[in-house]
């Protein structure tokens, strides 16, 4: 298969599983999980997964990514390096799992609370198998192995889910699904690997010195991540009771689902902006203004759907018995529009070579995060976690849109985009006037009424969207350039 085939065919397959993957299935997950747990259950199951996400942060140290880098260099030693980097990496893991229970203890959780926890932190030892080889296949182009891998995990783990609600086997049967899905995942991912390159754990500490010195800024970014991402979660746990976990976290996961959009943008245009911001700088900041108005006609429509539908949306994924969502979700949903520029401000900062500025701008924001949850969560609960979602999104949009100002010296053109503005008031006044009829009438009526808006008022154009994809003179950037533009 031709190189540009290859590429072609990994970027649309690894796309459509993402979505399917993400989206489809794990709402299928959410309703079901929902369905059989209620707010109580689902709010422990949640905790669960919270604690998983920060077992993941801390046993991490940056070696995924660093190794997928080293493994990819001309001449490097791949089997050696997959040797000694999977074996600190786990027993990195390992660690984490056996200190697990002393950290339990701090926490005045219910018993099943508890093994549904323990059992979240055996899941990383498997987990970490499979992050670790994903460089194999990425260094190969055979991401689209993974992706499938992924899909049919995500297949076992909901098939699972479906067989305990239909057996009433309970919650730690539904926490164990995890550690299931991920076993799958990693047993079949290394039998894939073994194609490739054969290697066996190795223990060298020099070695694994020399290496955490290049990795662990990488993790402490992870460590950032989970801070900012799943810490309002825990502080609910403990502030607040589990049914109101689970009353935040439904309407959290709806915009969970729907974050990878903005990063996966962000990760197809990154390659276009790190080749020409230091060589054609017009070219550059035609791109980055063409992406600026991509991602506002993207999120608009979003916002506006999901805060006039936010009613039927809850009553889709949860099935019920979860109204107090609702308006947590449309709190939420505007978080997620600053989300998107968010990443695009990101983005800038890193073809920009400002990584450390950001880095410093996300620790400053995980901290206001945490200090503002646990102001307003013993207060207002899961509206106060809402609330400092969407006060942290945009003080990061405030303080990103700066940086890359002062260091990147770009500030976004607004042409058009009150232009785009006014057809998503246009899709606003067709679902003030349909929603209280039909969801899937208004939905369909108002995202129409958008485009068509957009069309009439010219607001972008078909050329402008198709051409943040390609090189000059219309030929698709191929992997090989996206690898060698790609920063670190």
């Amino acid at each position: 298969m031709a190189l540009a085939r290859k590429i072609a065919y990994n970027v649309v397959l690894n796309s459509f599983l993402k979505v399917f993957s993400t989206v489809v299935l794990s709402l299928l997950s959410i309703r079901l999980i929902t369905g059989y747990l209620g707010q109580e259950g689902f709010g422990e199951y949640s905790t669960v997964l919270a604690f998983f996400a920060f077992f993941s942060a801390i046993a991490d140290l940056g070696l995924s990514s660093v190794m997928a880098r080293e493994i990819s260099r001309e001449g490097a030693d791949e089997k050696k390096i997959l040797s000694k980097i999977f074996s600190l990496r786990l027993t990195a893991s390992f660690v984490v799992f056996l200190l697990s229970p002393l950290l339990i203890l701090f926490f005045d959780y219910s018993r099943d609370l508890k093994i549904g926890i323990f059992i979240a932190a055996g899941a990383i030892l498997f987990s970490t198998v499979s992050l670790m080889l994903n460089g194999v296949f990425q260094k190969r182009l055979a991401m689209d192995k993974v992706a499938l891998v992924e899909l049919f995990g995500k297949i076992f783990q909901v098939s699972l889910v479906f067989l305990i609600v239909r057996e009433n086997w309970g919650f730690l049967a539904i926490a164990s699904t995890l550690l299931a899905s991920l076993s799958f995942n990693a047993l079949v991912v290394l039998f894939l690997s073994r194609r490739y390159v054969r290697f066996s754990p190795q223990i060298d500490f020099a070695y694994w010195k020399a290496f955490l010195y290049e990795s662990l800024p990488m993790g402490a970014t992870a460590i950032i991540t989970f801070t900012y991402f799943k810490m309002d979660t825990i502080l609910l746990s403990v502030l607040q009771s589990s049914a109101h976990v689970g009353i935040y976290n439904v309407a959290y996961k709806i915009m969970e689902n729907l974050i990878f959009f903005p990063a996966m943008l962000a990760g197809l245009i990154l390659p276009l902006l790190s080749r020409f911001i230091f060589t054609q700088r017009e070219r550059f900041e035609e791109i980055a203004n063409k992406t600026f108005k991509v991602f506002a006609i993207i999120i608009v429509p979003i916002v506006a759907g999901t805060w006039f539908l936010a009613d039927d949306i809850i009553g889709i994924v949860s099935g019920g018995g979860f109204q107090e969502s609702v308006p947590v979700l449309r709190i939420l949903i505007f978080a997620l529009g600053f989300i998107f520029f968010g990443s695009y401000f990101n983005m800038l900062l890193v073809v920009g070579n400002a990584q450390k500025k950001l880095m410093q701008t996300l620790f400053f924001a995980a901290v206001f995060n945490v200090t503002l949850n646990a102001f307003l969560i013993p207060r207002f609960s899961y509206i106060g976690a809402a609330w400092t979602s969407l006060a942290t999104e945009m003080l990061v949009v405030a303080m990103t849109g700066f940086l890359a100002y002062r260091y990147v010296r770009y500030t976004p053109s607004f042409e058009n985009i009150g232009r785009i503005f006014l057809s998503g008031t246009a899709m606003c006044a067709a679902l003030f006037l349909l929603e209280p009829y039909s969801f899937f009438a208004a939905g369909i009526s108002g995202v129409a009424v958008y485009f068509g808006m957009l069309w009439l008022t010219k607001a972008i154009s078909q050329e402008e969207i198709t051409s943040l994809f390609q090189k000059e003179g219309g030929t698709p950037l191929s992997e090989v350039e996206r690898m060698e533009t790609m920063v670190p």
